[in-house]
């Protein structure tokens, strides 16, 4: 019989409880001034290739140390991970992050097959290796999530604990059927938002030239209006995202973001400049590549073992305010649920982009679950 999910509380988690090239800003200054507890180690980045494909990556802390692997999601780099990164790194882990396919200075191939998962988790497989092979914990955001858990269930060995933030982990892939599947048709009535929260996917399916165009537009002002914090008002709230098609486009008429400072309290400026320079380099084409290929990704998901559900601990962490991706209230955390034998759920205060939002808190969390699972 399936245990039960354990769900404990964010306060419960707190009581539980290095060739060096410097990238951007301090941790203090990653940590936008808050007060830390223990010094930090210094990114470091590399290259790893084969004949297939070439991971750029970042890392810190002692190299002999057990591994944790942070994977990005999209918008994104590695880069988004370091005040996690540099937490743990101080506790005594080796934390690695690598750009995934089509992002910063990864490879980015042209044909949009290119981006389906399979594809992507052997990257992960390759690098794996690369890093020695050993059991790892694996740490994936939005499209990381998807990833992180593709490869537990796909490649169980490689995994001693899966951390899924902001994205919940769907066993039958992370397909536009099963996502509209689960949308909360309280807020999204299926005649006026078919496709719910999730419009924007369908949008770079059916129109990806102009999707992709849109985003390259101006990549600073598109980051920028991307990252911002959660709002708490918007909760129960129709979101933005579920109107793209019905507007042309995610910015209407006028194909491109309008002008939006960045907010400093989530991207430190040097870094924040680190990723806009990563997108005007390689464009959007991949990353918008990686919402293309459901038919291919469904068919990767039906070849996992005992029917991807995860043996390894599981621990997902909730954003309160994010209008997409949250699973309270709804069913989206009931195929995770299902998968997960061994699954903790718990919340922050913050919208989609926790390890950003969040530093300080997420790294908690994290630390109170490592611990309470002897990890």
């Amino acid at each position: 019989m399936m245990d039960s999910p354990r769900h404990i509380s964010f306060s419960e988690e707190l009581s539980l409880g290095r060739r060096s090239i410097l990238l951007g800003m301090a941790a203090a200054a990653a940590l936008s001034g808050e007060a830390w507890g223990a010094p930090s180690s210094a990114l470091v980045s590399d290259t790893f290739s084969t004949p297939r494909h070439t991971t750029h990556y970042l890392e810190c802390g002692p190299t002999d140390g057990p591994l944790i692997v942070f994977l990005h999601g999209f918008p994104s780099i590695s880069l988004i991970w370091r005040a996690q990164m540099e937490a743990l790194a101080a506790d005594g882990w080796h934390c690695v992050a690598p750009d995934l396919r089509g992002f910063g200075s990864s490879s980015a191939p042209a044909a949009k097959d290119a981006y389906n998962m399979q594809e992507i988790v052997t990257d992960m497989v390759e690098f794996h290796d690369h890093l020695g092979g050993k059991p790892a914990i694996w740490i994936g955001h939005d499209w990381g999530s998807i990833v992180t858990g593709s490869l537990a269930a796909h490649e169980p060995k490689r995994s001693r604990g899966v951390v899924l933030a902001s994205w919940a982990y769907f066993p039958e892939a992370n397909s536009l059927p099963q996502l509209v599947s689960l949308v909360d048709r309280t807020i999204y009535p299926a005649d006026q938002y078919p496709d719910g929260q999730w419009d924007y996917a369908r949008y770079y399916i059916t129109n990806f030239d102009g999707a992709v165009a849109d985003l390259e537009a101006d990549c600073a002002a598109y980051l920028a209006s991307a990252y911002q914090p959660g709002n708490p008002a918007a909760v129960g709230t129709v979101s933005p995202m579920a109107t793209v098609t019905r507007n042309g486009g995610r910015y209407g008429a006028a194909h491109r973001a309008p002008p939006t400072q960045p907010n400093p309290a989530l991207w430190p400026p040097a870094d924040f400049e680190e990723l806009v320079q990563a997108f005007k380099a390689h464009g959007f084409r991949g990353p918008c590549a990686w919402y293309t290929n459901d038919d291919a990704n469904i068919a990767y998901a039906r070849k996992a073992p005992d029917g991807g559900r995860l043996s390894q601990p599981v621990l997902f962490v909730n954003g309160d305010f994010d209008q997409i991706c949250s699973i309270t209230g709804n069913r989206q955390g009931d195929p995770m649920r299902a998968a997960c034998p061994d699954l903790t759920v718990t919340s922050l205060p913050a919208g989609h982009w926790l390890p950003l939002e969040r530093k300080a808190e997420l790294v908690q969390v994290v630390r109170a679950w490592l611990r309470s699972k002897n990890l």
